[in-house]
């Protein structure tokens, strides 16, 4: 009896400690019940230009007037931005944010399922809003992030959020918005810890490019059949990626190596599907192909290493410029490989890189924002600053892609005023205390 009590005990400490690492104090900001104008700031409204010294109105969670010198609408709050820059909110294309929150303890990791072909995921399921990381991320200017699957080659579907809420259904910007795939490996690694052959290798490359094709075939053979009207046992995963076949929605494949991308279009051109290539560390080989298929990227980090031992230290960071320079659409995340948790927060340093390197500050801005949004399918309600469209704006006291200026005083999402406190500052605080 004694023993009983005594795991009972442990296992509510467990629960208890486990709570403690997942959870965040700061309060959800109330959906908007006045009219807000932020006044006299500098609007970089990215879809037309940087207005300077203007008024920007909104009311019921979306903007309804900007301009010079505008009457404050009755009761409204009036915040004087004069000196500041107001910027749509920034959006995060590849992230874990919510699925993941201390790597190393597995009770906190939650960003990918058992087994390699599990379409039917929807990460929402597993995302917590209470995430003592999303504050932290929120500080630097980013109000909403796609939040995809870890995991194996055909991982599930992601779901845009926005990074304040008391529920993930109340942070949900938009659920089911695309499915995510890994495109098998097409290179060789000769590293040391590698003990196949490179025989082995590409034999196990090509079973994986056969596999990954096969349960698309199935896939698209339920999906015909079910159009057809013709009876068959329900399959859930083929029922999760009806919509791909249907146009409704975006495959998004991972892929960095040219042949991964060259192979991923021949593969979408012959199903006729929505494609984003997610990666794209060298998609400037294949730029022509690219912008003839309306295919967008979602690059990785640009503040990384080259790919292969004979390109320029800096091709990472001349990348955006060549795909702008090309035509080809394509927005930044903060990525590796795999999808970024804590680290999101500096994505908008790697626009920043890019501008250094070339790319000019205006489509280093909008490929944070509205590029972003459009690639997404979500341009009509954010991504820049316009009449009609959600109030998720961000107030800086500096630049926001510069790391040594980026200071947000104010965030609004939807309309809701967001605490801007988080771990980092009070942890900052704290310390700032402490005597030698």
């Amino acid at each position: 009896m004694k023993i009983s009590k005594l795991i009972t005990v442990v296992a509510l400490a467990v629960l208890i400690a486990a709570g403690e690492l997942s959870a965040h104090d700061y309060v959800p900001g109330k959906p908007q019940s006045h009219a807000i104008m932020l006044k006299g700031g500098d609007l970089y409204t990215v879809s037309s230009g940087i207005q300077l010294q203007t008024d920007l109105v909104f009311e019921n969670g979306k903007i309804t007037q900007i301009g010079k010198n505008l009457t404050a609408p009755a009761g409204a709050e009036v915040i004087d931005v004069s000196g500041k820059r107001v910027y749509p909110g920034l959006i995060a294309p590849e992230t874990g944010l919510g699925l993941i929150e201390i790597g190393a303890v597995r009770a906190t990791r939650d960003g990918s399922e058992v087994g390699s072909i599990t379409p039917e995921v929807r990460t929402h399921i597993a995302y917590n809003p209470d995430s003592e990381i999303l504050p932290t991320i929120r500080s630097n200017g980013i109000t909403t992030a796609l939040v995809v699957p870890g995991g194996g080659m055909i991982r599930g579907r992601s779901s845009l959020m926005n990074l304040d809420g008391w529920t993930k259904e109340d942070a949900a910007e938009q659920l089911d918005l695309g499915l995510s795939v890994s495109w098998p490996r097409q290179s060789i690694i000769t590293a040391w810890w590698m003990t196949q052959s490179a025989e082995e290798q590409i034999k196990n490359n090509n079973k994986s490019r056969k596999r990954l094709i096969d349960e698309f075939k199935k896939a698209f053979r339920y999906y015909t059949a079910k159009q057809s009207g013709k009876k068959q046992p329900q399959d859930l995963r083929w029922e999760a990626m009806a919509p791909i076949f249907s146009g409704d929605m975006p495959v998004m494949i991972s892929a960095s190596d040219y042949r991964q991308i060259d192979q991923a279009l021949e593969f979408a051109k012959e199903y006729k599907l929505k494609i984003i290539i997610v990666g794209g560390g060298e998609s400037w080989k294949l730029t022509d192909r690219l912008k003839r298929a309306n295919v967008p990227v979602i690059l990785k980090r640009v503040q990384s290493m080259p790919m292969r031992q004979d390109d320029g230290y800096d091709a990472a960071f001349k990348l955006p410029k060549q795909l702008a320079d090309a035509g080809v659409k394509f927005c930044f995340s903060n990525s590796t490989g795999g999808p970024s948790t804590w680290d999101t927060r500096n994505l908008p340093f790697q626009a920043g890189q890019a501008i250094g390197a070339g790319l000019a500050p205006e489509t280093a801005l909008r490929s944070l924002t509205l590029t972003t949004a459009e690639i997404l399918g979500v341009a009509d309600r954010i991504g820049s600053l316009d009449i009609g469209k959600k109030a998720t704006i961000v107030v800086s006291e500096g630049d926001l892609l510069d790391a040594l200026t980026n200071k947000v005083v104010y965030e609004f999402i939807g309309g809701r005023k967001v605490d801007l406190n988080n771990r980092h500052k009070a942890l900052y605080q704290k310390y700032r205390q402490k005597t030698l």
